[in-house]
């Protein structure tokens, strides 16, 4: 899993406006333009690895686009490169990004939702994946696409799912919760943020005492068997965005480290990644919404 355009401004991740559509390019073919008022789609987040596909079960407004177009020579990477330009200039953050085999191949390829052939051809040996998401104001919206090639055309299926309601306000950070409120909040959204780690500007250890987020973390887990959870840590602003991408990963580390070496959580059930300062809940103008900034979030990434 890799991160991606560090240069784009990322105040676009609370921008209200809806992404330029991704749509065919002059001289394509669309052979598919479906859309679903609410659904979920099981959105990658990891490449297969020898059992399953991680993925975060994105719920909402869904829209599916696929067309091919003539090759020109060029590769299924030169057919993806404009495509995620243009979500990232759109405020996206790449969550997976990979290729046939580092995705895992068949077994990736199918757990993808993927319109069928003739609608949408994958070569099993040469396909782009990229999985996105950024923040709106009506919750967080997510992208993917799927890029292959036959011998002279190469297809293209963009699925988007958007919050399936926008509340006028922007979202704010997440208050402290219960134990209870914990776990209703990961079943109903497949996110929360855990409100009792406190973390100084630049450091990444927890104290050694109890934390009530983490240990109804580990009991969520041990009444849902089947599933795994990715920790996410963020930053404040303070600081280049390369260190603080490191920072928060071992903020997410030290987490994780808690819940399997303290709490007895299994290790292949959570996982841990940075984001730095690319998804800020607050104001990086205030102390107070920079300590709300620092902070670990717990994303549902598979319900077998």
């Amino acid at each position: 899993m890799r991160f991606h355009g560090l240069a784009v401004v990322m105040a676009a991740l609370l921008a209200p406006g809806a992404v330029a559509a991704l749509t065919p390019p002059e001289g394509a073919t669309a052979t598919a333009e479906e859309q679903v008022a609410l659904g979920t789609v099981a959105v990658p987040v990891g490449a297969h690895d020898g059992t399953h596909v991680p993925a975060i079960a994105a719920e909402g407004a869904i829209t599916r686009r696929a067309w091919h177009e003539s090759l020109d020579g060029r590769t299924t990477m030169q057919i993806l490169a404009p495509l995620r330009d243009r979500l990232l200039a759109d405020g996206f953050l790449p969550i997976l990004d990979c290729a046939a085999d580092s995705c895992g191949g068949f077994d990736f390829r199918f757990a993808t939702d993927t319109l069928p052939a003739p609608v949408m051809h994958v070569d099993l040996g040469d396909f782009r994946f990229l999985s996105a998401r950024r923040l709106t104001r009506a919750g967080p919206e997510y992208a993917t696409l799927m890029v292959s090639r036959s011998s002279t055309r190469g297809f293209v299926q963009v699925t988007r799912i958007r919050p399936a309601a926008a509340p006028e306000t922007a979202p704010r950070a997440e208050a402290p919760q219960a134990g209870d409120d914990l776990a209703a909040r990961l079943d109903r959204d497949g996110r929360a943020v855990l409100p009792d780690l406190d973390f100084d500007t630049g450091a990444a250890t927890l104290n050694g005492g109890d934390i009530a987020s983490l240990q109804a973390l580990a009991q969520y887990l041990a009444d849902n068997p089947g599933l795994t959870l990715m920790l996410v840590g963020h930053t404040d602003a303070v600081g280049a965005l390369e260190g603080n991408i490191a920072l928060s990963r071992r903020r997410a580390e030290a987490v994780r480290a808690h819940l399997v070496e303290r709490l007895g959580v299994p290790a292949t059930r959570v996982t841990a990644a940075g984001a730095g300062f690319l998804a800020p809940v607050a104001s990086n103008r205030s102390e107070e919404g920079r300590m709300q900034n620092r902070r670990v979030e717990a994303i549902v990434t598979a319900l077998e």
